[in-house]
């Protein structure tokens, strides 16, 4: 049997909003949206009031206006973002090494055995809880349980300004209680199989059989079955650990706007590079990963012909990958999702480099440095704007 883990999952509350409440204190109390104000415009996050009138993430900005007519629209600030991101995650390394970023405002944390530096996890939530609100001014929403499925699904149980904990003894029956549309990976399609089904709840779940759970869900049968029970074994890993490095974004609603879903695309491109090159790793291959509905999944990839941690390098590929799948196929898209893997500390380089390439690389560098010492002024690509990547908690 795996010896118990303590996974910290952390949250933070409607993060792109609570930025401009900081940042603008008479939005405090007030409806507001986050996102792109124009014809085709997104909201990327609503605020808790903006919620009570029915607006979340994704939605047409035009349809969230209706909705609630007196909300305030801000546009989105990425380079302010992900300034308070980078104090955010700072103080997560001051808890733990063992850091997995999931998005600019969320993250697992492996606090396995922290019980000898902060007496329990608890404390240790409730601390860092604390860190975020006093350093940042922002809250976050902390889930605390055995693995990183249920505890993610602990941060969202008392949002916002929560905390959660799920112990081992009663995570299966934690879990099996609650409604199945907070089940990682149900959407639209799959909860109307399951309520087909008889399934209103995870724990129905268990009265399915083997063959049950292969006849109605197919290749996702076995991680349906696991996770019913609470049952989740992949490690909090680390960047710098990983064999590869990826982000993805799952949307609230299935969108169908191929413009909106490669922004989203474009602007994980660039979080990957950004990780990459922070950690001094290079990617030989590079993964497009495109989730529709009904939870099929489908999956692109190619091999470079050079390691690579640009921006403009894996820009580059993932545009490919996209344009030979949307040019011919496109569907709604419930996730998107980039990654690099093959990962190298170093990597060949090709010899006669031009100038151009020079550039972009050089660019690449100083952007880095600007986001590291000067967040309001960092760089971010025209092609990734305005951004809806991050998640809306």
């Amino acid at each position: 049997m795996p010896a118990l883990r303590t996974i910290f999952h952390v949250d933070m509350d409607a993060f792109f909003a609570a930025a401009e409440v900081l940042d603008f204190p008479e939005l405090a109390g007030k409806p507001v949206l986050v996102g792109f104000d124009g014809p085709r415009g997104v909201v990327s996050t609503a605020s808790y009031e903006a919620r009570r009138f029915g607006c979340h993430s994704a939605m047409p900005m035009s349809i969230a206006r209706r909705r609630c007519p007196q909300a305030i629209i801000r546009p989105v600030r990425g380079s302010r973002y992900r300034e308070l991101s980078q104090q955010v995650f700072d103080i997560f390394d001051r808890f733990t090494p063992v850091v997995q970023p999931l998005s600019v405002d969320e993250a697992f944390l492996d606090m396995t055995g922290s019980e000898r530096l902060f007496t329990s996890p608890v404390a240790a939530a409730n601390q860092l809880r604390a860190m975020i609100h006093d350093e940042v001014g922002m809250t976050a929403s902390v889930g605390v349980a055995p693995n990183k499925f249920v505890a993610k699904l602990a941060s969202e149980f008392h949002k916002p300004d929560g905390l959660t904990v799920v112990s081992a003894e009663e995570t299966e029956a934690w879990v099996g209680a609650l409604p199945i549309e907070r089940m990682w990976g149900v959407g639209p399609a799959t909860l109307a199989k399951m309520s087909q089904a008889g399934v209103g709840k995870i724990g129905d779940l268990w009265n399915w059989s083997e063959a049950d759970f292969s006849r109605r869900l197919g290749d996702a049968s076995r991680r349906f079955a696991k996770l019913s029970r609470g049952v989740d074994d992949r490690p909090v890993t680390p960047d710098h650990q990983a064999k590869s490095v990826s982000q993805e974004h799952t949307f609230g609603v299935d969108v169908g706007s191929p413009e909106e879903v490669r922004r989203v695309l474009m602007a994980e491109v660039e979080q990957v590079a950004t990780r990459l090159r922070r950690h001094r790793l290079k990617a030989q291959a590079v993964t497009l990963k495109i989730r529709y509905g009904d939870f099929h999944t489908i999956t692109r990839s190619r091999t470079l012909p050079f390691a690579e941690d640009s921006t403009s390098g894996l820009g580059d590929a993932a545009i490919a990958l996209w344009n030979a799948w949307a040019g011919s196929s496109f569907q709604p898209v419930r996730l998107i999702g980039f990654g690099g893997s093959n990962l190298s500390a170093g990597g060949q380089i090709a010899l006669f480099e031009d100038a151009g390439n020079q550039k972009l690389r050089k660019a690449d560098e100083v952007s880095d440095q600007i986001r590291e010492r000067f967040g309001k002024k960092s760089i971010h690509r025209g092609w990734s704007t305005p951004r809806v990547d991050e998640s809306d908690g």
